[in-house]
């Protein structure tokens, strides 16, 4: 709407008429739009000099339009009122263009249009700024101050980004800018070593975890939710929490995240563990050494972020429980006090808090001061081989290449990739990032090399030996290479690690005799690595990983146990006399299960590296270089292997905890592989049955976690006894997919697995109960498991005894359950009552896709009340109520809920006495239904009348794809309806008509439809007597017929002249790809004749001719054939009285011709 605004003003000057009209402004183009007019005007008394001076005053867009965006981020409504106010009394606005100010939505847009009004009247703002200053000064110096502090802030981080780049190149995963959102930090990720974690979880990331973007990582995540002000990110060590640090500041510093943000002050801890005291007012001019600071830090307007990167390399240990308070920003407290004081909002209360650590540390951070928990994802598999690919691609070293090198970076990218993936240890690991750049650049030197006189590591500890000395694997390992550093940086990473400081200054590395900077060539310049702080010239080193300085402490202690005399563990002279390496391992043994240590962990990776320098392996590649003896290697491997068996068995009846757990680690380490594989094989073999007793629960735990039995599903069926269940309980937590079948569990037995069930840390999203004999009592604890489970997906209790009783009790939970897709009911005895309890669930349950209650005794009544229930649910895809008793009146039931329903996809109503009367009312539902693509009505009572009404609903249903109808009575007349519906209808791509009494009138009616129909792709005929006549006919549909792939012709009387047709057709055909004609009497000639053909179709992939009476001439035919028949990829030629000796020839012969088929004979 246009706003004529009439002014009047003075002009000492001679009179100068000018005409103005004013719109409301353009906030697309921030501009008002001014227009002449000789309408609406107001008189302008000025002179011709003093308009051109004000002209150009307009066209420099002065202090209002520099500080335009700060005006609006810090204008509250009561200055922006004060100051419409205080422009109106200086004659600076219009009444007019206060009351549009005011009638502009939000505060942002009513600042921006009083600075396009004042920046006519008032182009360079002195009056506001005068008013300003003397009303607002504290918003005045904020505005004028803010963008001269942070610019210059914002140019130092990127500097020191650019600085880090090179370093940042190297590491896998490098570009990800987005975060899991968890609940919070799990009791696995408080208690284990981070390894040991990733291990667990089979390298995968948390079950729940939800992708959260860094430019959403302080943001509200819904309209009503309100930010976060303490952020925390936990992350193994090497997951890239410092890159992801490093991402966010790139991408706040260049202003593509978070404008409204004034600082992000980032601070690696370690920085603060030289200071043993600190205030808040001291810690931000360290970090943020700019004048005028003050001004931003302390404004209640201004949005800062403080990053506290690395909580765990704080040299004190945070205590947020008997910290004392304090709210003095001039106090000078301990750091970790100041830090929990922080956190505690105490000290700057108004500042938003990023905190990352490793699990460990970052549960002990109280869970009531956390506002948001995320964590850093793991490498997923495509990006492991992305990694492979780029750092094979891009990255050479000085072991890299050998100059008879023949193999391209591609070759050796995918040998790494397929080595990885035979070892599913390593491969697991590698979802670390750190430990993925070790891996994978350790692998491909080696792959480079042009030698077959290293073979490649099969354990970790090998990996690390080649990692931190590449020239094991030449031929020149100079003498002494190796012992010489462990007496500097080994001392350094073993007395480190028990203290678990991970950051070192340069005057600890010389304390330790470790030159600083490590000179080029060194181990020293290979695994350690530098760290710059943010803005000052301090810097720090840390081993690449913290993986690495285990393994050298590993080594360390290792050549220091062979000849020391003392209790390495205390690194003073003063401790109990130890000699020899069988006690000082036993004492590295005790000490890895001590309570200290099994907080998280502590030593688990280290004591798996010290095992691992006694297998074959690793002795072969260290052994001379260490000055170790072959005959000393094997005491050692010995003595180890005797005390972990030990450690394992001595377990007893316990529950298999991750300390048992990590003793057969170190045995696979070892390489004591033999328990192992025999553990595997029965587990593969299903024959763990009265053996899960002693060690076998600790060695199938951890096989649980590695074998590639368990990648897919974890099979423990017919061998689980309630004690053995109990002891492998903890571990069965992490599993995804548990078949716990025919294990007869008692009422006991099942309060065991609801416990399971409940667990906050339960990841099994699929387990199946079948033939368990749970009953209604049973069946309680599993029920109640799931009104608090979140992870179960998929519920198998088919073949069990829950009965009504269960049924309900089961069906009160999956009312409350908003997880389980999947339910299979199967053979449970549920009967009627049972039915309507599950109709009760369908009513109200908006997650339940597929439900199995096959063999349950449902009659008219249950299943009436299920129809009921589908007419109101919108989720339920898939139904199976086969062999019941719903007879005609449960099928008109069912008929009119799809009537309703568009939702139901499968439904199954195999063996229910259906008739003629309850296939008509389904046959009118399929008229007008929109859902259903696959109906099963095998082995039901259906006669001719049925068929044609079946037939009616084909000729005008467009959605209905799989149609079954075998065993029933359709005859040659029933049959012949449905064919003629097959020439329009579109949709139908399955139909199965077997023992349907089909003679060669319908198999002529069918292949006339054939012609004409291009949709159809499985058409099953078995056991009808068609003869040769009717196969004939379907012989001469198969030549034309561009669609049928799957043809089954079992048991049709077909003799030579109808496989003569067939073989005639496969000629032309070339969409069939499996031919079923078993139990047929083709004989030598129809034989003789497919073998012609099979020399030149192309399509057929799988061929039956068992029982054929082909005799061994028959079968010579077909095995010649298929010397120039590359294509087919199974035969069966079972049962045609070839004879063993026969047998074998034409099996050799077709292999010797065909390798790649598989041939039953």
């Amino acid at each position: 709407m246009l706003a004529r605004l009439p002014v009047l003003k003075n002009a000492p000057d001679g009179p100068a008429l000018e005409f103005v009209c004013l719109e409301p402004p353009d906030l697309k183009t921030n501009k008002i739009n001014t227009t002449r007019s000789t309408e609406y005007c107001y008189l302008d008394l000025k002179s011709n000099a003093q308009k051109q001076e004000t002209s150009k005053r307009m066209e420099d867009p002065g202090w209002l339009h520099r500080h335009q965006t700060l005006l609006q981020r810090f204008f509250s409504t009561s200055i922006l009122v004060n100051v419409v106010h205080h422009m109106r009394k200086a004659s600076l606005l219009s009444a007019q263009e206060a009351g549009l100010i005011q009638e502009m939505g939000s505060l942002k847009d009513k600042v921006h249009l009083l600075v396009e009004f004042l920046s006519v009247t008032d182009p360079h703002g002195a009056a506001l700024q005068t008013y300003l200053q003397s009303s607002h000064l504290t918003e005045y110096n904020l505005i004028t101050v803010h963008d001269s502090v942070v610019q210059p802030y914002k140019d130092a981080l990127i500097q020191r980004l650019k600085e880090d780049e090179n370093s940042l190149a190297q590491v896998a995963g490098n570009s990800n800018s987005t975060l899991l959102l968890i609940e919070c930090v799990s009791d696995l990720q408080q208690r284990e070593h981070d390894l040991v974690q990733v291990s667990v979880n089979r390298g995968a990331g948390p079950l729940h975890g939800r992708a959260l973007g860094l430019d959403k990582l302080i943001a509200p995540l819904t309209r009503v939710s309100t930010a976060p002000r303490v952020t925390l990110t936990v992350g193994v060590a090497g997951s890239g929490k410092s890159r992801m640090v490093r991402r966010f500041i790139q991408l706040w510093s260049s202003g593509q995240i978070y404008p409204e943000l004034s600082l992000a002050i980032p601070i690696a801890c370690w920085e603060l563990s030289s200071f043993d005291r600190l205030s808040v007012e001291r810690l931000l001019r360290l970090f943020v050494p700019y004048d005028n600071m003050d001004v931003i830090l302390f404004n209640e307007s201004c949005k800062v972020l403080l990053i506290l990167d690395g909580l765990e390399e704080f040299r004190q240990s945070l205590d947020f429980a008997d910290a004392p308070s304090t709210s003095d920003p001039r106090r000078e407290i301990p750091v970790s006090d100041l830090i929990a004081n922080i956190v505690r909002g105490n000290l700057l209360p108004g500042a938003t808090l990023w905190l990352l650590s490793r699990p460990g540390t970052g549960a002990k951070v109280p869970a009531g001061l956390v506002d948001r928990v995320t964590e850093t994802p793991p490498l997923s598999r495509t990006q492991i081989k992305d990694y492979i690919n780029h750092c094979i691609t891009n990255t050479l070293d000085a072991y890299s290449i050998s100059s008879s090198q023949t193999d391209t970076p591609e070759d050796v990218s995918s040998q790494v990739w397929t080595y990885l993936n035979s070892q599913k240890p390593l491969l697991i690991l590698s979802s670390v990032p750190a430990v993925c750049h070790i891996i994978v650049t350790t692998l491909s030197r080696l792959l480079k090399l042009d030698s077959d006189a290293t073979p490649l590591p099969r354990t970790l500890t090998e990996v690390y030996a080649h990692y931190c000395w590449p020239h094991l694997s030449g031929s020149d390992t100079p003498s002494g290479g190796i012992r010489k550093p462990l007496s500097t940086l080994g001392r350094l990473a073993f007395y480190s690690l028990l203290r678990r400081r991970y950051t070192f200054s340069e005057t600890e590395l010389r304390t330790y005799g470790v030159d600083v900077p490590p000179q080029g060539g060194t181990l020293s310049y290979r695994i350690l690595q530098r760290r710059q702080s943010w803005l000052s010239n301090s810097m720090a080193w840390q081993f690449t990983h913290t993986s690495v300085q285990e393994f050298l402490g590993a080594l360390f202690y290792y050549v220091s146990s062979r000849r020391g005399m003392f209790d390495l563990f205390s690194e003073s002279s003063v401790s109990w006399p130890r000699i020899g390496f069988h006690s000082h391992y036993r004492a590295a043994l005790q000490k890895t299960n001590q309570s200290d240590a099994v907080a998280q962990g502590n030593l688990d990776l280290f004591m798996r590296f010290l095992s691992g320098l006694l297998s074959p392996a690793a002795a072969a590649l260290l052994g001379g270089s260490l000055g170790v003896g072959h005959e000393e290697q094997l005491t050692q491997r010995t003595t180890a292997t005797t005390l972990l068996q030990n450690a394992v068995t001595g377990t007893g009846g316990d529950a298999v905890s991750m300390r048992s757990v990590t003793m057969v680690t170190c045995l696979a380490e070892l390489q004591q592989a033999e328990c192992l594989r025999s553990v595997e094989d029965d587990l593969i073999n299903c024959n763990l049955r009265g053996k899960l007793k002693g060690g076998v629960c600790a060695v199938l735990a951890y096989l649980l976690q590695v074998s590639d039995a368990c990648t897919e599903e974890t099979q423990l069926s017919n061998c689980l006894d309630s004690s053995s269940l109990k002891r492998l309980l903890p571990q069965l937590l992490y599993c995804s997919k548990l078949r716990m079948e025919n294990n007869e569990f008692k009422e006991g037995t099942m309060e065991l697995l609801g416990s399971l069930l409940s667990a906050k840390e339960c990841h099994i999203q699929m387990l199946s109960l079948a033939d368990n004999s749970i009953s209604s009592k049973g069946i309680k604890p599993l029920s109640r498991a799931l009104l608090v489970n979140r992870t179960l997906t998929t519920l198998d209790l088919r073949g069990n005894n829950i009965g009504a009783k269960g049924a309900k009790t089961l069906c009160e939970a999956l009312k409350m359950n908003q997880v389980l897709v999947t339910v299979n009911l199967q053979n449970n005895h549920i009967e009627d009552e049972g039915a309507r309890a599950l109709a009760e669930v369908l009513q109200s349950n908006r997650k339940l896709t597929t439900l199995n209650i096959q063999k349950n005794g449902i009659g008219p009544e249950g299943v009436k009340k299920i129809g009921e229930a589908l007419k109101k649910n919108q989720t339920l895809q898939d139904l199976n109520v086969s062999s019941n008793h719903l007879g005609d009146l449960g099928t008109v039931a069912l008929a009119q809920a799809l009537m309703v329903n568009h939702v139901l996809h499968t439904l199954s109503l195999q063996s229910n006495s259906v008739s003629d009367r309850g296939i008509k009312a389904l046959s009118h539902a399929l008229q007008s239904n929109r859902g259903l693509s696959c109906l099963n009505l095998r082995e039901n009572s259906i006669g001719v009348a049925g068929a044609k009404d079946i037939a009616k609903a084909l000729k005008v249903n467009t959605c209905l794809r799989e149609l079954d109808l075998t065993a029933n009575l359709l005859h040659d007349e029933g049959v012949t309806a449905i064919a003629e519906a097959m020439r329009v209808n579109r949709a139908i791509t399955s139909l199965h008509l077997q023992w349907n009494f089909i003679k060669a009138g319908a198999a002529t009616a069918l292949a006339q439809s054939l012609m004409s129909n291009t949709c159809i792709q499985l058409l099953d005929l078995q056991e009808n007597a068609l003869g040769d006549n009717g196969v004939i006919a379907l012989a001469r549909a198969l030549s034309s017929n561009p669609s049928l792939s799957v043809l089954y012709l079992q048991g049709v009387s077909a003799g030579k002249s109808g496989a003569v047709a067939l073989a005639d057709a496969l000629v032309a055909n070339e969409s069939l790809h499996t031919l079923d004609l078993r139990g047929n009497s083709i004989g030598m000639e129809g034989a003789k004749a497919f073998s012609s053909a099979l020399k030149k179709n192309r399509s057929l992939r799988s061929l039956n001719l068992q029982e054929n009476s082909l005799g061994m001439d028959g079968a010579i035919f077909i095995a010649t054939a298929l010397r120039g028949n590359h294509q087919l990829t199974y035969i069966n030629l079972q049962g045609n009285g070839i004879g063993e000796s026969g047998a074998k020839v034409v099996s050799d012969a077709i292999k010797g011709g065909a390798p790649d088929c598989v041939v039953d004979i």
